[in-house]
């Protein structure tokens, strides 16, 4: 079954991205910035996690509530940006997995080398968000939903706070099964396969190397 795709067109992440996008923008206050915005995204990926009713015991009596039922998460950002999205989600979900997975692309050919891979022992039982700021080409992001898959969780979500188109469809065509999540989807690739107009090199931008 195909999944969706939601460009998030929520006004506080729309002004956010705006000063994402930003060239004066500094390194910390870009850091916050990917934090927040991934916040926000992550809110509204987990809004189908199922809920089961329970009863709590207020000051004033019983209150019949909901809490979610039983499903467990797991972040998996791609190395480096993918990082700057991980605070996001734990202060959502806390009680989350971490996995990691490192990729870079190959500067001549644009196509994802794979250097790391550690995911959490269960992720079997885990539904998976791959975190990862730009989906340009969608090399990365392809591989390292294959990666996972191998383990066979029970859902994965992509989240990337800025798409291209190409890698969007690239996205889509390899894993039609998995949902996507961005919060700007713009408007090409260049010859060096940056995204356009985009906002740089996000690792570089978020950990302040370039």
């Amino acid at each position: 079954m195909e999944r969706k795709v939601i460009i998030m067109d929520h006004p506080l992440i729309q002004h956010k991205l705006g000063k994402l996008r930003d060239v004066n923008t500094s390194t910390k206050k870009f850091r916050d910035l990917v934090n927040e915005i991934a916040t926000l995204m992550i809110y509204d990926a987990t809004r189908d996690l199922p809920l089961k009713d329970v009863e709590i015991q207020t000051p004033c009596g019983v209150a019949n509530c909901k809490e979610i039922a039983g499903r467990k998460l797991a972040f998996v950002p791609i190395l480096r940006a993918g990082l700057g999205m991980v605070e996001g989600g734990l202060t959502l979900v806390p009680s989350a997995r971490i996995g990691h997975i490192g990729l870079y692309r190959d500067e001549t050919t644009l196509e994802p080398v794979e250097y790391y891979c550690k995911l959490p022992k269960d992720i079997e039982e885990r539904d998976v968000f791959v975190l990862d700021p730009m989906l340009a080409t969608g090399g990365s992001a392809i591989d390292a939903i294959h990666q996972i898959k191998k383990r066979h969780p029970r859902s994965i979500k992509f989240l990337c706070i800025i798409a291209a188109p190409e890698g969007l469809e690239a996205l889509k065509k390899e894993h039609p099964d998995v949902d996507i999540f961005a919060a700007g989807l713009d408007d090409h690739l260049n010859e060096f396969g940056y995204i356009v107009p985009g906002l740089g090199d996000a690792g570089d931008r978020i950990f302040g190397t370039k």
